[in-house]
């Protein structure tokens, strides 16, 4: 077994999955819930989500990389998961993070005008990032197994 392939499945499939999970299961049920209540969890899952996903989506791209250049696999799979990665951390350090500092900064009581649209623009980047992240993923897993 190729030890670098392995824990690059392993950092690449729990960063994507979570972050796909939060995009397509969690985020819809929040967009139900009354402003307090959303901004709230939304504020919450910044602390979790916030944590862990700097590192872990630093991680994906360096990994891919290190899988790219050993030549574990199709090399087109692997840097084409590289490029996936590094896209996903591009939009994530452009819109994503911006969002989230200011979100984090807000009064659930009192939010600031306009803060659903906001939201709305955070969440549009969140599909194409954990889309992102999800291909590649299975770039990885193809490059590592083929």
């Amino acid at each position: 077994m190729n030890l670098l392939v392995f824990v690059t499945l392993a950092v690449t499939g729990f960063v994507a999955c979570s972050e796909f999970g939060s995009y397509a299961f969690v985020h819809p049920v929040l967009r139900h819930l009354p402003g307090t209540e959303r901004i709230t969890v939304e504020k919450g899952l910044l602390k979790t989500f916030g944590r862990v996903m700097p590192i872990g989506m630093t991680l994906c791209v360096v990994l891919a990389v290190a899988v790219a250049i050993e030549g574990s696999g199709p090399g087109w799979l692997a840097w084409s998961a590289v490029v996936a990665f590094a896209v996903a951390v591009g939009f994530t350090v452009a819109v994503n993070v911006p969002i989230n500092i200011a979100t984090g900064r807000w009064d659930p009581a009192n939010p600031p005008a306009g803060w659903e649209r906001t939201r709305r623009r955070w969440e549009f980047f969140q599909g194409v990032r954990s889309w992102l992240l999800l291909i590649g993923f299975i770039l990885v897993c193809a490059a590592g197994t083929v």
